[in-house]
């Protein structure tokens, strides 16, 4: 007679801690705890609780940059803002040499070692630019039109910028591209336009997102594609709102914080055309954040929130990461 071992296999190993990288599928018996567990996948993205920032503000990021190796920048205080920057390692911040002009409302892109800034406010617009090296900051190409609250994608030689204002009711659909010495209007504007942008836009300079804002009505969750020459309206937000976070590339973006009369945990996931809401969203609302990494591995950082301005950090980890499951009867 065939044996019952000989039919399924061989039986369940027996551990004193679980595997520390299971497979999905691997089913094991803990003998410390007395539980029956197996390897499977998460199902949806969540957020977790990492070391805080050294200086609490809202600020601009390098939002090409990795979780592991985030970078952000300037920001506030008002009236003229500061020029702190500080580097994440993906367990730290460490302070770094300063930016040489302090603003906030301001656009970055880049990675860690090779960032661009640019645009903002310290008591009147600025055009200014600088370019960072993963050491200190030297003054770049100025934009042609000086400006604040706008969008920023791409990197230190192929950067992006669009939308903005000049003025709290002049709203920009002006996008000016960045050669690594200069910048020069595109012929391609966007179709809404919008500022308080944040970090409201990902990609590169020939394959970007532009994601919500604050259009002339109020808050919008318009979202654009940038070709390189030309804006192409795709599909919305499901939460519109300004003054967001984004990370990823413009097929596959992540878009969470922000505000629309409240600040916001709200974390949405693109797919190239459509957005759809994550089950859960960041711990702590915030708006005017950083954001870093992509959608498997993000990074949101500072901001306002309430009663004040935020030093949190959160990771995000994306759906069909592994997951240990302890198996029960139903």
């Amino acid at each position: 007679m065939a044996e019952y071992i000989n039919i399924k296999g061989q039986s369940i190993e027996v551990v004193a801690s679980d595997p520390a990288n299971p497979t999905i599928g691997q089913i094991w018996y803990n003998s410390t705890s007395n539980t029956l567990k197996g390897g499977g996948v998460t199902t949806a993205g969540a957020w977790a609780t990492g070391n805080n920032m050294n200086t609490a503000r809202n600020l601009a990021s390098a939002n090409s940059a990795t979780q592991t190796t985030a970078l952000g920048f300037a920001g506030s205080p008002p009236p003229t803002g500061t020029t702190a920057t500080e580097e994440y390692n993906g367990t730290n911040w460490t302070t770094v040499n300063p930016m040489n002009t302090a603003r906030f409302q301001l656009a970055g892109a880049g990675i860690q070692t090779a960032a661009l800034a640019f645009g903002g406010y310290n008591g009147t617009n600025t055009n200014a630019t600088e370019e960072y090296d993963g050491t200190s900051w030297v003054a770049g190409g100025a934009l042609s039109t000086a400006k604040r609250l706008l969008g920023g994608a791409g990197t230190l030689t192929a950067g992006l910028a669009f939308g903005g204002s000049v003025s709290p009711l002049v709203l920009q659909t002006v996008t000016e591209e960045y050669n690594g010495s200069t910048w020069a209007i595109s012929p391609g504007s966007l179709n809404t336009a919008r500022r308080n942008l944040g970090g409201g836009g990902v990609g590169t300079q020939t394959a970007a997102l532009c994601i919500g804002g604050q259009d002339a009505p109020g808050y919008t969750g318009a979202t654009e594609e940038y070709d390189g020459t030309s804006w192409t309206i795709s599909g919305s937000l499901n939460t519109a709102r300004r003054d967001l976070a984004s990370a990823g590339i413009q097929t596959l973006a992540l878009a969470f914080g922000g505000e629309n009369g409240s600040y916001l945990t709200t974390t949405e996931q693109y797919d190239g055309s459509t957005w759809t809401n994550n089950p859960t969203g960041l711990n702590t609302a915030r708006a005017t954040l950083g954001g870093a990494g992509n959608t498997a591995s993000a990074l949101a950082f500072g901001g306002d929130a309430t009663p004040s301005q935020t030093a949190a950090t959160e990771e995000w980890t994306g759906a069909g990461s592994p997951l240990t499951v302890t198996i029960t009867a139903s």
